[in-house]
This record gives structure tokens, C-alpha cells and sequence, in this order.
């Protein structure tokens, strides 16, 4: 095997060249060094232990740093063992492939080539050097998850086997301890972080086992491993979420913190049993958030004002409605740090906690001991709150305590899933609510789902083919922003390795807001119908949830058929 090169002394070290780059923190490289005196190992694997790095970062750097190809993306690798072929020629020696997490092969042009994760080894040039003394075998670089996934698939064509299949409780626990298994969940979630994902899906089929990650609302598959690797990662993370590894026939839910990719984070678990095996779905949420501020949320001018106006209301309710996933908690969580002046006293009750601010007391449900949303209300009410949150109103008694709190002197915030914002008063009065309870302390409604932003460095000039629709966007827009109305910034999606060829990079609120005023009180008292009250908002000269879309569309922060594949009808 040829000698790897040492690198130049214009090649800074790797520590030095992955805070070149920005991947790492110096307290990160301090933390790995004083780790790497403690147990030794390579600086890079122990980065990737510790949560401070990916493996595709740490594969990048190496390239660099070494000058070498990374198999499977500079160099192809064969598709099976068909057509794997060694130097000499021989049955492909699997076992002694897989002791050593390498992949050895000969190219269509009789190059011999040795994929590791470690090329520095001592000991693995030594031993290509003994078994094959007269080749020259060229050294690349190889993802763990790539080893494992082509070594795997080429032993289940060979001979299969069950070893990571295995349902022993006590195996299973053995395997989520150790290093292939730990690293590769590590990997995983430095990955998804790296990559802004907000959900990790593991989905087990028949065969294999897939990862898909949500990235910007859109699910984008990311690995796929064979089924026999499945139960070991599903163990690892029920384990390190604090769920029942021998349990796999009931829904689990469970929640861990980690360092993934140098951010601090905390994880939301759910387990649920499928066919094939537990489904597990990962909801990241970043410790820290920057973007709590009502002026973050990418609001018009009118609707800021609106909303402004609604948090400093000294009592009443204020719903914000829409599916999962759409950013009701962020919109909330913003609403009370705009009306947390110091003077109030806030407490919220949510399912689960997604984020903690200063200042305020949050509450964590915990149905199996009685602390529902009613019950902790009840208890609330005795702390002598200003302001209420309560994460969901789900049922008629959680709604009426919440009017309740209301009518007595208390700003109460909260959400329901509804289409759209009007739709709250006959999701309230489907709940059996009095339709006069419902009417009497809403102060306002608002809609809301998030919409994809162009990546910046990709988006090009595009032509809006309906002149009706530009038409009506543009007397919007001079609606809302009067004199400095934009001018018109149709733009369309390309794509580029910076959005990972999505073209879209980071999301965007789209919102609909309609306040309360007396005149709507009556018509929900008299029994209006969601189209009346439709009609109501317009008159007043309300824009719903596709007009909102097509404004910022119409400033070139999405595109038209972003806009149209959210708010379809």
C-alpha cells in the first residue's frame, strides 16, 4: 500500500484546519485534546464523540488535509458482489474486511484501492503491505456509515446474518453501548443540525430501514441501511431518551439532550410499533433561540401591529390557529416576550415544554398523574397570573376555563388546530362551548403556516404567467406598504450545493389575522356561518393566508408555487 502522505507544512493541522473552516469551536478542540491525553484516539473521531462535529465535515477535511478521494463520492464504488474484485484476484474475504471496517477493491482500470475511515493506520499498511507486496494499493477516504452500509449489503448477499436483528433485551442493550452504534446515531444528529433539519424520521421496512430528515417542512431521504441494523439504533436512542428498550408493542415518548454539530440541543422521542418495527421520529429543538421577537417572524407592517396591539391587551384571548409544524409555539413564545415588561406575571402550561424563557414559570402536563391542561388552569389561577399560556386548547373544559380566565381579568394565549383563523369559533363551538362564551372574550385570531425562503445564492429573475394574480398582489401590496410599496421581485428556485439543491433555504411565516370587533361578537352569537364570517373579514379588508404568501412572494423572499403548494384548497 503506498505510503500516505504526510501532510505539508503549509497543511495546518486538522484541529487547526476544522476551526479554519469554521466547524468547530476552540473550546471544542480544547475539550477533544484534553479527552484525546486522557484516552488517546484520533482528534477527529473524538470530535464527532463529544457532539462538536459530522463525519461529512471531519470526511471534507481529511480530504483536504490528506489529499485523498472520498469513496462513494470521488471514487465509485462496485454495486454488489458480482463485481467486487480483489488484487489477487481471490473470493472476496469479507470477515477480515469487516474486523477491520475497510473496503478493498480492484477498479475497471486494475487500480487497487483501500477505503477506511483511518488511512493513518500503522498497522493496516502494514498488513496490505505483508498480504499483497507486490501491488500498489491507493488509500481513500470512507464515511463510517458507508463502511457499514457496503459491508453489510455485500454480507447479506454472501451469507446474511442475524446478529444485529436480535430481540435479547440484554444484547440489544449491549449493542446500543457500543462505539459503531453510538457513532453512528452521533452522526446522525450532527448531520441533521448541520443540515437544519427539524425532524429525524427512522421508518424500518421489510429489507432495510430508511432515515429522511425534514428539512425547510419537506421530508428528504438521507440513508438507508439494512433491517438488521435497525433494532440496534432504535435501542441506542430509546435508550438515551429514557425509553423502555423492551418495550416495542405500545407507543413510547421520551426526550434526551445532546451536543450534535457544536449546537445544544434538546430532543423530542417518539416511538411508535409499525409492521415492519417501531417507527422513531426525532423533533430537534436548539436550547437557544435567537428569534424569539415578534419582529423576526417575517410579518407585514399591519399584521406586526396587530399582533403588537393583542399582547398588550389587559385581558381577553388571543388564539393562533393552524396544523402541526406550521409555528404557532414560536409565534406564541414571541407574544409573551413582547408583553413580558417585567410588571406581569406570566406562567404557561404546555405539552411538552419547547422552550424555556427567563422570567417566566412554565408548566410541564403530565397526563399519567393527573396534570392536565384543566387541572393546572384550575391551579394557576391562585398565582395571581397577568398572562396565561396555555399550549393547546384540546377539549370543552380546558376551553372553558380558559374563557373563564379570560372574563376575569387575564390575557390568555393559546392555539387550536384549525384550517384557518375564523374556523376557531366553530372549533370552540364544536367542543360545546356557548357560542356567546366564544364570542365575548376573543380579542383577535390569527392563521398561520410557514412557507419556504429562496436560498439566496441561487434564486433567479421569473416571469408570473397569471397577470390576474400579479394584478391582485400588487393592489395588496400597495395596501399594506403605501407610498414604499416594493416593486414587483417575481423570483424562482435553482438550486446549488449551498440549499443542497433544494433551492429553497430556511422558512418564512405566512399569516392571516382578523381581530374581534363587536359586529363579528354578534354574528358568531346569531350563529353565522365560517363563509359568512368570511365574507365579514373581507369587507373589512382582511387578506387571508395565500394573499400573505403571494405578498412576499411578490418581494422575492418565496416563489408563487411555494406559496400555491402550502395554501391549497
Amino acid at each position: 500500500m503506498n505510503a500516505i502522505p504526510v501532510p505539508p507544512a503549509a497543511v495546518p493541522l486538522l484541529g487547526e484546519l476544522l476551526l479554519e473552516r469554521g466547524a468547530i469551536r476552540p473550546a471544542d478542540l480544547e475539550r477533544a485534546l484534553e479527552l484525546q491525553r486522557g484516552v488517546g484516539g484520533r482528534i477527529g473521531s473524538l470530535l464527532i464523540r463529544i457532539g462538536a462535529l459530522s463525519e461529512d465535515q471531519l470526511i471534507d477535511a481529511l480530504s483536504v488535509q490528506l489529499g485523498l478521494p472520498v469513496a462513494g463520492r470521488d471514487l465509485p464504488l462496485p454495486t454488489g458482489l458480482a463485481e467486487w474484485r480483489l488484487p489477487t484476484g481471490t473470493e472476496v474475504p469479507l470477515d477480515w474486511m469487516q474486523d477491520r471496517e475497510i473496503l478493498l477493491w480492484e477498479d475497471e482500470d486494475g487500480q487497487a484501492w483501500c477505503a477506511s475511515r483511518d488511512p493513518l493506520d500503522a498497522a493496516l499498511q502494514e498488513a496490505l503491505a505483508y498480504l499483497w507486496p507486490q501491488r500498489e494499493i491507493r488509500a481513500a477516504l470512507a464515511p463510517a456509515q458507508l463502511l457499514e452500509r457496503t459491508l453489510d449489503t455485500l454480507a447479506q448477499e454472501q451469507r446474511g446474518g442475524d446478529a444485529w436483528g436480535s430481540d435479547d433485551v440484554r444484547h440489544l442493550r449491549e449493542l446500543a453501548e457500543e462505539a459503531p452504534v453510538v457513532e453512528l446515531v452521533n452522526s446522525l444528529l450532527a448531520q441533521a443540525v448541520e443540515q437544519r433539519a427539524s425532524d429525524i424520521h427512522l421508518e424500518p421496512e421489510e429489507n432495510q430501514f430508511v432515515v429522511r430528515f425534514r428539512i425547510d417542512g419537506v421530508l428528504y431521504s438521507r440513508l438507508r441501511l439494512p433491517r438488521e441494523r435497525f433494532n440496534a439504533v432504535a435501542s441506542r436512542l430509546k435508550l438515551i431518551s429514557g425509553m423502555d428498550i423492551a418495550e416495542r408493542r405500545l407507543p413510547q415518548d421520551g426526550r434526551m439532550s445532546v451536543r450534535a454539530s457544536g449546537q445544544a440541543m434538546d430532543i423530542r422521542a417518539s416511538a411508535l410499533p409499525g409492521v415492519h418495527g417501531e417507527s422513531i421520529v426525532l423533533r430537534l429543538l436548539p436550547k437557544e433561540r435567537k428569534d424569539l421577537g415578534l419582529e423576526r417572524l417575517g410579518m407585514a407592517p399591519d399584521h406586526l401591529r396587530l399582533l403588537q396591539g393583542w399582547s398588550r391587551e389587559a385581558h381577553g384571548i388571543v388564539l393562533v390557529t393552524g396544523p402541526t409544524g406550521s409555528g404557532k409555539s414560536t409565534t406564541l413564545y414571541a407574544t409573551l416576550a413582547a408583553s413580558n415588561d417585567g410588571m406581569k406575571k406570566i406562567i404557561t402550561v404546555e405539552d411538552p415544554v419547547e422552550f424555556q424563557l427567563p422570567g417566566i414559570t412554565q408548566i410541564q402536563t403530565q397526563a399519567d398523574i393527573g396534570l392536565t391542561f384543566a387541572s393546572v388552569l384550575r391551579s394557576i389561577l391562585r398565582q395571581d397570573p397577568d398572562v396565561i399560556m396555555v399550549g393547546e386548547i384540546r377539549d370543552r373544559e380546558t376551553a372553558e376555563i380558559a374563557i373563564q380566565s379570560a372574563l376575569t381579568g387575564h390575557l390568555v394565549l393559546s392555539t387550536v388546530h384549525t384550517n384557518d383563523a375564523l374556523g376557531a369559533f366553530t372549533r370552540l363551538i364544536d367542543m360545546g362551548v356557548e357560542p356567546f362564551l366564544v364570542a365575548t372574550p376573543l380579542k383577535g385570531v390569527q392563521a398561520q403556516r410557514l412557507v419556504r425562503r429562496l436560498c439566496p445564492h441561487c434564486a433567479r429573475p421569473a416571469q408570473v404567467v397569471d397577470e390576474a394574480l400579479a394584478a391582485e398582489t400588487a393592489q395588496w401590496t400597495a395596501r399594506v406598504f403605501g407610498a414604499e410599496a416594493p416593486a414587483a421581485r417575481w423570483m424562482e428556485a435553482v438550486g446549488c450545493p449551498r440549499c443542497q439543491n433544494t433551492g429553497y433555504q430556511g422558512r418564512i411565516g405566512i399569516y392571516e389575522l382578523v381581530p374581534v370587533d363587536e359586529a363579528m361578537q354578534q354574528a358568531v352569537v346569531s350563529g353565522a356561518t365560517h363563509q359568512q364570517l368570511r365574507q365579514m373579514a373581507r369587507e373589512r379588508g382582511f387578506r387571508f393566508l395565500r394573499e400573505d404568501g403571494l405578498l412576499k412572494a411578490w418581494q422575492g423572499v418565496t416563489t408563487v408555487d411555494e406559496v400555491l403548494r402550502v395554501t391549497a384548497v
